[in-house]
């Protein structure tokens, strides 16, 4: 299999990560020597079974989790103590629960709280708000209760939460977990609309093969293959071998855009 190269570019990565270990506190390795590099505005699907180390490796991106040995950097800024609160603004991180990012009365306050956090001015506030809310087609639900949405409503407003900080890259965990077809559709929409880099974390391969076109398969905690979408699907060796398998009937022919 051909490795997908990284688009040149004058400006560094997006996202590098050298040599990147983890070690859980009982010992064992979760992440064992990864190295990923994502270029500005690339769309990434990360790849593997459960247990592989894909959230893992997800949470160093903004510093959630230090790593034992190894490098993260963001835009050509390593990950420290020193750079954490940029980090944590240049790199959106979409959970796979909604309900763990919105805890506000409003819409609104759920989606002002990270810019106020990193210490925007407040007059700035209401702008940002309203443009990460029409960003994911969720402007006209600013003053509900976010217990009251759907599912899927509530999907997009917490990607809203994160889109008021002006990330330069959204990582996303299983975004289409609990979605019904349409509120997928929905998100499918949204996300192609976005102007950032991004990587996403996902069991669903045809949701993958349509908005990435570069795939990592990560498994044991080791990068196993990089390249073109529709040619990782369409190595049925190489998804049975790390217990990934496409819906029955679907083709994972080259895109046409």
């Amino acid at each position: 299999m051909v490795d997908v190269v990284s688009p040149a570019a004058s400006a560094p990565p997006a996202l590098r990560v050298e040599e990147l270990v983890y070690d859980y506190p009982d010992g064992r390795r979760a992440l064992d020597s990864v190295d990923l590099e994502i270029g500005q505005g690339e769309r990434v699907a990360l790849l593997g079974p459960n247990g592989a180390g894909k959230t893992t490796l997800a949470l160093h991106l903004n510093g959630i989790l230090t790593p034992s040995s190894g490098v993260v950097e963001v835009g050509g800024e390593a990950v420290s103590n020193e750079s954490l609160a940029r980090v944590r603004q240049a790199v959106g991180l979409v959970f796979q629960d909604p309900d763990d990012q919105l805890f506000m009365p409003t819409v609104a306050q759920d989606v002002a709280f990270g810019p106020l956090n990193f210490g925007v001015p407040e007059g700035e506030i209401p702008d940002r708000v309203h443009r990460a809310l029409a960003a994911v087609g969720m402007a006209d639900a600013a003053d509900s209760y976010p217990g009251h949405l759907s599912f899927g409503q509530r999907r997009r407003v917490a990607i809203a939460t994160v889109l008021s900080c002006e990330p330069s890259v959204l990582v996303l965990d299983e975004p289409t977990s609990n979605l019904d077809p349409a509120a997928r559709r929905d998100l499918a929409e949204v996300l192609d609309s976005l102007d950032v880099t991004v990587l996403m974390v996902t069991h669903d391969l045809p949701f993958a093969w349509q908005l990435c076109p570069r795939s990592v398969i990560l498994d044991a905690g080791r990068i196993r293959a990089d390249a073109a979408t529709p040619e990782v699907l369409a190595d049925s060796a190489l998804l049975a071998q790390h217990r990934l398998e496409l819906p029955f009937g679907f083709d994972p022919g080259p895109r046409t855009q």
